[in-house]
This record gives C-alpha cells, sequence and structure tokens, in this order.
C-alpha cells in the first residue's frame, strides 16, 4: 500500500508542479509582451499627437503669418492708392476772378459781385477756412476795406481739377451822402482787389465787368463787405 500510494502522489505532484510551472511562463510572457505593447502604443501615442499638434500649429502659424503680411500689404496699398490727403487750393494751383455786378444796390438788395476760383492743376484741391478779400481806392485817398467769409461758409470745399467754384460778394455801392451825380461814387474805387485763400499768401487781381470783359471797378461805400460760401454753379 504505501509503495503503491506514494509513486502516485510523486507523479500528482510532478504534474502539478509542471502545470504551474507552464502557466507562470505563459503568465508572466503574456503581460510582458503586453505590457511593452501598450506601453510602446501609448509612447508612440502621445509623440504622435505631439508632432501633429506641432504640425498644426506651425501650419497656422504659417498661415497666419502670411494672412497677416496679405493684410498688411493690402493696407499699406490703400494707404497709398486713395488714402491720401487732398491738396490746399493755393495761388499755385488755382486761378482766382474778381467781376462786378452787372447792377447796383437798392434799398432791399446789396451789390452782389462775384469771386470765382478755378482749380487749374490736375488733381482735386480743397478750400478749408476763410477767404479774404481786401481792396484799395486807386486814388488812395480812402482806406482800404476787406472782408471775408468766416461767418458766411468756410467750410472745406472740394474743387475737382479744372471746376470752378463761386462766391458772391455783398457790398453797397450808392453813396447816399453825396449829390444825384455822385451817387454811385463810393470813397474807394478799386480796379483790382487782393484775394486770399485759407493759410495761403494773397494774390492780386483786375476787377472785371460782369461779362467777363476788362475794366471792372469795385466801388465801395462804407467800411467793410461781406464775401458768401463757395458753392459749384
Amino acid at each position: 500500500m504505501r509503495t503503491t500510494t506514494r509513486p502516485a502522489l510523486l507523479a500528482v505532484g510532478a504534474v502539478a508542479t509542471l502545470a504551474l510551472s507552464l502557466t507562470a511562463c505563459n503568465d508572466g510572457s503574456g503581460t510582458q509582451d503586453s505590457g511593452a505593447a501598450d506601453t510602446s502604443a501609448s509612447s508612440a501615442a502621445p509623440s504622435g499627437s505631439a508632432s501633429a499638434a506641432a504640425s498644426a500649429a506651425g501650419s497656422s502659424s504659417a498661415s497666419s503669418g502670411g494672412g497677416t503680411s496679405t493684410s498688411g500689404g493690402g493696407s499699406s496699398s490703400s494707404g497709398t492708392g486713395g488714402g491720401g490727403v487732398t491738396a490746399a487750393c493755393t495761388t499755385k494751383n488755382t486761378s482766382v476772378k474778381f467781376l462786378q455786378p452787372s447792377g447796383h444796390a437798392s434799398g432791399a438788395q446789396a451789390a452782389d459781385a462775384t469771386l470765382k476760383i478755378t482749380n487749374s492743376s490736375g488733381a482735386p484741391c480743397t478750400i478749408v477756412g476763410p477767404t479774404t478779400v481786401v481792396a484799395d481806392d486807386d486814388q488812395g485817398k480812402a482806406s482800404p476795406v476787406s472782408g471775408d467769409n468766416s461767418k458766411d461758409g468756410s467750410d472745406a470745399v472740394d474743387v475737382p481739377a479744372g471746376a470752378t467754384v463761386v462766391a458772391d460778394v455783398l457790398y453797397n455801392d450808392v453813396n447816399s451822402e453825396g449829390t444825384e451825380s455822385a451817387r454811385y461814387t463810393c470813397p474807394v474805387q478799386a480796379s483790382h482787389v487782393k484775394v486770399a485763400l485759407p493759410k495761403d499768401v494773397g494774390t492780386t487781381v483786375n476787377v472785371m465787368k460782369a461779362d467777363g470783359s476788362p475794366g471792372g471797378v469795385f466801388s465801395v461805400c462804407g467800411t467793410d463787405f461781406k464775401v458768401g460760401a463757395f458753392a459749384a454753379r
């Protein structure tokens, strides 16, 4: 009985030991391989994600940089193409005419001379601020008289190349203190006037008749006159 039982027990023990050994070997190998694969995959995934993110960021940065460059170029082009400031109208880029009225002042209406400013350049210009007109008596027997449009219209007026703007010059040319024969003879008899555009030196021009022919006279009774706002006509 003892002899039979011991070999049997030894055999069973050997089988159990072999099974445990095989199980341990398989579990260890499987765990190790699985862990390595997982670790490798995990390492690869973040690396790939970081690389992709970096690539995307670089692409976005390049795209953004290109967009900024294009935008900047467009802005620069816009500023160069049409963002410049219009030049002021001056004696260098305009011509001036002063025409006496066709009639005299009455009790209800002032005499109405005409001031014309023509843009003689190839580009638009702007009149901003008061324009002044000064008249000296040809004989020097009276003090100069002047007027401007500071109250009646000195807002910015754009004058296209070759265009003309006009302002009325309202004044009194009737001498109520003199004799009937001297009714239209005023202290200031000016055959020329000095016209000064805003922030510019003045230019002296001859007074023209109402029809534009030479020989006009700006006859002013009083100490001043009124210059109206410029407008295209």
